[in-house]
């Protein structure tokens, strides 16, 4: 009888500490990254959006620090992404430039790029994407499976996903149909992915890291959104006149909204909601103080289809939008939040950019950092030491003729023309005294001219794949 009580008694010591060390927290944090589509600098009230309420993201930046010289990893999305995935700058990325790939998707990242998603998965992280891909189809070495993602749920294709009402997403490898979506606007993409986002985080165990990568549509063209009462608020609020065949923001005289005003001014709302439930089931899942939330945009301001940056005011005082390397295309908001960790109302003018966020990730979670990447971890400055700086910043872009930029110190150089195999000359901004990059002050400061043209040099690294010069093809 002895032996039976201290038998049972043994067991339900072990059940006791089994059940607690299930609801333990884990020792590594989780990571939740959020990536607006195609969100300028200024779409943002706390960024100084005037037209377009965001609370929740607003509430996200005085709860953590807010990044006023951050940059995008290009000025589109699969070159950005690239970036962001690899911790690599796009002269370096196997991927720099939207192409097509058939049957669907973007061209692929090859077998041999590591992500960051490919890092955490191994230290044993639970990893997912939510959103936009564009990295590879489903059968490639670029799929999401093979990239370092267990769950993927959403547009493979960047194409398909102007389309807010499919007729399919993916389900990992798995083609999930949207039918009725053929006969009449039903199933909102934007909603029904959040709804698997909120349902993994609910998912999650609390002795056990994950990875959530949130790449939302919103608010990339085409605008589309429900007319539901905050689409009707703002049409009512601006006052609209219907958009006509002929209006000048309708340069493929087709569009998909009469008022694109209202809709991409409800995108952002919509776009807004989706940040508060993330940080509502983070709270309510009392994993705030072992969560960190960064929130940015992959590039800035679209024109597409009836979007007006100008009308928003969306780059703020920054010249350029999507697809320039103008300050605008690719100065992006950029948020870090994590309770009790990152000082709460804090504002950072530190110059980092998309690829920094690799080795950033990998300090946060407790992992020695990649050597031969691009990016220097932030993981310092969030945490108040002192951070290492780059010596320089570079970007290349293959469309509109080739475009190259450079940020060292307060300097910026573009560019233009680069793929003509001509000397073009460089254009070159003193960012401290013109942001707005109105003065081209080449001609006064030769020197600097050369020392930007050299840093060109270095950083862009032949790709037969992507070639930017002549000779390269």
């Amino acid at each position: 009888m002895k032996y039976f009580s201290f038998l049972l008694g043994f067991i339900c010591l072990l059940t006791i500490n089994a059940k607690a060390q299930v609801n333990k927290p884990s020792s590594k944090p989780n990571i939740i990254f959020i990536l607006a589509d195609d969100l300028g600098y200024g779409d943002l009230g706390c960024y100084g959006q005037q037209k377009v309420k965001t609370p929740n993201i607003d509430a996200l930046a005085k709860t953590g620090m807010k990044f006023t010289q951050f940059y995008s990893g290009s000025t589109v999305c699969a070159p950005s992404r690239a970036s962001l995935m690899t911790g690599l700058h796009t002269g370096h990325t196997p991927v720099r430039g939207n192409r097509p790939f058939q049957p669907e998707g973007q061209a692929p990242l090859p077998d041999s790029a590591i992500t960051i998603a490919m890092e955490l998965q191994k230290a044993g992280y639970s990893t997912a994407a939510f959103g936009k891909w564009g990295l590879g189809y489903v059968t490639t070495s670029g799929s999401p499976s093979k990239k370092g993602f267990a769950k993927f749920y959403g547009y493979n294709c960047q194409t398909q996903a102007h389309n807010f009402y499919p007729d399919h997403l993916w389900d990992n490898e798995q083609r999930v149909e949207l039918p009725e979506n053929l006969v009449a606007p039903t199933v909102y993409s934007g909603d029904r992915i959040q709804g698997e986002a909120l349902k993994f985080i609910n998912e999650q165990q609390k002795d056990k890291p994950f990875f959530l990568f949130l790449p939302y549509t919103l608010p990339h063209a085409d605008l589309t959104v429900p007319h539901d009462s905050v689409y009707d608020h703002y049409v009512k609020l601006f006052g609209e006149e219907p958009l006509k065949e002929t209006d000048k923001r309708n340069a493929n005289k087709q569009f998909v909204e009469l008022y694109p005003h209202a809709a991409f001014a409800a995108m952002v709302t919509r776009l807004d909601k989706y940040v508060g439930e993330v940080i509502a089931a983070v709270n309510k899942k009392g994993i705030a103080g072992n969560t960190i939330i960064i929130f940015t945009s992959d590039n800035g301001p679209h024109q597409e289809k009836g979007g007006d940056p100008d009308f928003f005011d969306s780059n703020g005082k920054y010249k350029g939008i999507k697809r320039d390397l103008y300050e605008g295309g690719i100065r992006v908001p950029m948020i870090v939040s994590w309770k009790g960790k990152v000082k709460a109302g804090t504002q950072s003018n530190h110059v980092g950019a998309f690829w920094d966020l690799f080795p950033s990730f990998q300090q946060i979670a407790g992992l020695p950092v990649s050597k031969n990447i691009d990016g220097i971890s932030i993981f310092p400055l969030i945490m108040n030491r002192p951070q290492p700086a780059h010596e320089y910043l570079y970007w290349e872009f293959h469309e509109g003729g080739g475009k190259q930029a450079v940020r060292w110190k307060n300097w910026k150089a573009i560019k233009l023309n680069a793929s003509s195999g001509k000397d073009e000359p460089i254009e070159l901004y003193d960012l401290g005294k013109d942001p707005s990059e109105k003065n081209n002050v080449a001609v006064q400061n030769k020197k600097i001219v050369e020392k930007m043209e050299a840093f060109m040099k270095s950083a862009h690294q032949r790709n037969i794949d992507w070639p930017l010069f002549p000779q390269e093809k």
